[in-house]
């Protein structure tokens, strides 16, 4: 169950203006977005990369009743709660872009480490997550292979 945000009473079209300020403070040049009923996706590019985010959306039917599950809701009451819960999936991400785009700023990491998931590869329009997802679960899966142990990087 998501903890952050869960209350917040922050509209998903602040949030996607606060996204898009955001971006545009750390050189982000076009931005898009777009939502249906199961994800919203958002895209923006800078100077050599086009970035790619897809928030799941919850379903509607999923508010149907109380998390108890002692009352069926009105109507009234599952759409708002179905709203505050895409309201939360908003904030999380703000929250992430801001965190990862400043750790980029700070020399923490690199825009290809924090943003790499989400970077769409010009020749298939698949992110590299969506692309490498699957091989990852391949491995791991397989029994036949041996899984290297752990090793920390020695300190400079």
């Amino acid at each position: 169950m998501p903890k952050f945000a869960t209350q917040t009473s922050v509209s998903v079209e602040k949030s996607r203006a606060e996204i898009e300020s955001i971006l545009s403070k750390y050189g982000a040049r076009e931005f898009g977005y777009f939502s249906g009923e199961k994800q919203a996706v958002i895209v923006f590019s800078t100077k050599t990369r086009q970035v790619q985010f897809k928030i799941p959306l919850p379903s509607r039917d999923a508010f149907r009743v109380t998390p108890s599950r002692r009352r069926v809701r009105s109507a009234d009451s599952q759409h708002q709660a179905w709203e505050q819960a895409c309201r939360q999936r908003w904030r999380a991400l703000v929250l992430a872009i801001k965190a990862k785009l400043e750790a980029v700023e700070c020399g923490i990491s690199t825009f290809e480490q924090e943003f790499l998931a989400h970077i769409i590869d010009p020749a298939t329009g698949k992110t590299v997550g969506e692309e490498l997802t699957p091989m990852i679960e391949e491995r791991y899966s397989n029994p036949g292979l041996t899984h290297r142990p752990l090793a920390l990087p020695s300190p400079d």
